[in-house]
This record gives structure tokens, C-alpha cells and sequence, in this order.
């Protein structure tokens, strides 16, 4: 295992998480599993936790720029947080079963999950760029006033949150997607909000995956060493780097990653 390899590459997909926002663990998990052989459980295991430190202090820097929505953020990890032990639940049933491969069942949910949340935002990104007039149907907005809204985020939250406990991809683009639509929240908040509840989901699912026994320390280290200096590096860069060409070679990187990763399994 070359380690100062693995933090020079993690240097660069915390650069494109900085500029971009598409989520580290879709890069690294995969990373993790095909470039540096790693058993899927322990890599997204390790990817997790590793993926926590950077998401806690963005979030923490959000929080004091005042450019998040705490009650989203609350409502959210109220779902999530569970969510999330849940699916870590399943991951420790999956591996207690002598006839069920935890490894094999990792790739084909990893793979899946990246795919199809990769999809819907390059098509979301293309149909931007070819016919920005299209209009859609605006989706019910989530009134957190009301007994009915705050449900209904606790609802979408649990259900995130049990695909991020089991696959760790996605903390951030599926529930970007929920801050857009059933929020309409703005820009300005839009980012810190989505890092800050991922903070929230990843500290707790760190500590459920730390207890299945699958956390490599050796690979958590390396990955923090590049990630965190590769994010802060990518957001001064995002102001300059055009964003659009960008996000739409990263995606469709991801979707042949995830097609690998489905055949793979």
C-alpha cells in the first residue's frame, strides 16, 4: 500500500469536492476498492470516518458564518442519524450470516447508489445547459412550521440516512437534491446547510461503523492528510474554475465508476 499516493490522490477529490460539491465518498470509496484492492466493507468503513473530519469542520465554519439553516439541520438529523444506525444494522446482520457475501452486497449498493444519483444530476446539468426554459413541476415544499413538514424531512431523512450508513456515498448530493426541492432553499445557505447535516450523519455513522470492526486506521490518516488541505484548496478555486464543464466530466466519470462497480459485483 502506497500511502503518500493515497493522500496525493485524495488531495485531488478533496480539490473537486471544494469546487464542486459532488460528494468525496463517491470518488474515494471507489478509489479505495480499485486502485488500492481494499475489501468494499473496509473501505467504506474507513471512507466514512475519514470522510467525517472534513465535513465537521466545513460545517463548523458554515455555522460561523451564519450561512446555514439550523432547522433544517435539525429536522434532517433527526431522520438521518437513525437512518443511518439502521443501516449500519443491516451491514452487521449482512455480516453475521455465513451464506451472505458483505463485500459482494457492497459493491452491487455502492455501484447502484452512485449511479442513480449520478443520472438524475446529469440530466438535471444537461437539460440546464440545453433547455434552460423548460419548466417542471414544482415539488410540495416542506413547511417545518408544522407538524406535517417537520414529518415529512424526519421521513426523507430516514431514508438517506440508511443508504449513507450502508454504502457511506452520498451524504451530501442525495440531500442537496432534498435542500433544492422540498426546501427551495438559496445558494447562500444552501452549501453550508448540506455540510452541516452531513456532519451530524457521518459523526454517528462513524461510530456504528467503528463498531462492525471494519475501519482501517492506516487508510483514514492518509485520506485526511490530502482531503482536507485538497478541500480548502477548492473553495478559493471555485470562484475562478468554470463550473458546469467541470461537474459534467466528473459525472460522467462517476457513472462508468459505478457501472464498473455494478458489473464488478
Amino acid at each position: 500500500m502506497n500511502y503518500l499516493f493515497l493522500s496525493f490522490l485524495s488531495f485531488f477529490v478533496g480539490i473537486i469536492v471544494g469546487l464542486t460539491g459532488v460528494g468525496g465518498a463517491s470518488l474515494i470509496t471507489p478509489m479505495l476498492i480499485f486502485l488500492f484492492q481494499v475489501p468494499p466493507s473496509i473501505a467504506v468503513s474507513s471512507d466514512v470516518v475519514a470522510a467525517t473530519l472534513m465535513k465537521v469542520i466545513g460545517g463548523f465554519k458554515h455555522w460561523r458564518q451564519q450561512t446555514l439553516d439550523l432547522q433544517i439541520v435539525k429536522w434532517l438529523a433527526f431522520g438521518s442519524v437513525p437512518g443511518s444506525l439502521f443501516g449500519v444494522g443491516i451491514l452487521h446482520f449482512i455480516k453475521s450470516q455465513e451464506n451472505l457475501n458483505i463485500d459482494l452486497i457492497l459493491l452491487r449498493s455502492i455501484g447502484v447508489t452512485i449511479l442513480f444519483i449520478t443520472l438524475g444530476a446529469l440530466a438535471q446539468l444537461l437539460i440546464l445547459k440545453f433547455v434552460p426554459d423548460l419548466k417542471f413541476p414544482s415539488l410540495p415544499k416542506f413547511d417545518l412550521k408544522t407538524y406535517l413538514g417537520r414529518f415529512q424531512t424526519v421521513g426523507v431523512g430516514a431514508i438517506l440516512g440508511c443508504i449513507v450508513g450502508m454504502t457511506s456515498v452520498s451524504s451530501g448530493s442525495m440531500f442537496a437534491l432534498v435542500l433544492i426541492g422540498f426546501f427551495q432553499l438559496d445558494s447562500r445557505k444552501l452549501v453550508g446547510t448540506d455540510i452541516a447535516q452531513a456532519a451530524i450523519l457521518l459523526l454517528f455513522t462513524s461510530l456504528g461503523h467503528l463498531s462492525l470492526g471494519t475501519v482501517n486506521w492506516s487508510l483514514v490518516i492518509p485520506i485526511w492528510l490530502g482531503s482536507v488541505p485538497g478541500v480548502l484548496v477548492g473553495a478559493k478555486l471555485c470562484k475562478i474554475v468554470p463550473q458546469r464543464p467541470l461537474r459534467l466530466v466528473i459525472y460522467t466519470l462517476l457513472v462508468m465508476v459505478s457501472w464498473k462497480l455494478v458489473l464488478h459485483a
